[in-house]
């Protein structure tokens, strides 16, 4: 089973930008969470880009779908998920389409001229647990992924083999977070370490004590200093 977006048409999908304050040198994919609007994001990722002056940012959503979890109810939603902390339920046809919509808008910016080392994905949440899967999985050599609160489905894990294995990630978790808890950080990163093979040195994992399911600035700040670094 693959879930590379190369085999799914990329649909349409709305997106909000925060263009660069200087020359633009590199591009930010942010993935939004679970029943989240991204325009909640903005004022968050504004800290964000004002460390990161060449950076533009592009913030996709999430179409509005049935989610078991919230009673089959329409909210924003990557794919379905039917328990916190996240199962063995995996909905395969909305992470391809999902995967192939974030995809197809990096494969548009990599024609508008921006190399795919100069492109990184970030996600909070589910966000993070599509970042994780579009950026295992996709044939463009990214700058790098980073999760914040996010999770690697047991399901994606197959079609996780880098031919390379250098791609530099980020993971950011808070100790108190009982919807997708700390143990999800760790088993993931073991995973991209021991399967996946990945070099310890791409490999960062930050814990906030205290943090529940959501950010902070010092988190933000330490995003901001991994992205200047593989950015540069």
């Amino acid at each position: 089973m693959a879930i590379a977006g190369g085999t799914q048409p990329a649909p349409r999908v709305e997106t909000i930008a925060i263009p660069p304050k200087e020359e633009h040198g590199a591009t930010v994919f942010f993935i939004h969470g679970l029943g989240q609007q991204v325009d909640s994001w903005v004022p968050v990722l504004q800290r964000l880009a004002d460390q990161l002056p060449s950076v533009k940012w592009v913030l996709p959503q999430a179409p509005a779908v049935p989610v078991t979890y919230n009673q089959g109810r329409l909210r924003p939603s990557w794919f379905d998920i039917a328990n916190l902390p996240p199962c063995d339920h995996y909905d395969e046809a909305a992470i391809a389409t999902s995967v192939a919509t974030i995809e197809g808008l990096v494969t548009t910016e990599v024609r508008t001229g921006t190399p795919p080392t100069r492109i990184a994905l970030v996600g909070f949440s589910q966000g993070g647990a599509l970042a994780l899967m579009t950026a295992l999985t996709t044939l463009q050599e990214l700058g790098g992924v980073a999760s914040l609160s996010g999770w690697i489905p047991q399901q994606s894990r197959q079609a996780m083999h880098q031919l390379e294995p250098s791609l530099p990630v980020f993971w950011a978790h808070g100790r108190a977070d009982t919807e997708v808890p700390i143990s999800y950080a760790e088993e993931g990163m073991d995973f991209l370490g021991e399967s996946l093979h990945i070099p310890e040195d791409k490999l960062v994992l930050k814990k906030y004590d205290g943090l529940e399911h959501t950010v902070n600035d010092q988190e933000m700040d330490d995003l901001a200093v991994w992205l200047s670094q593989i950015l540069a």
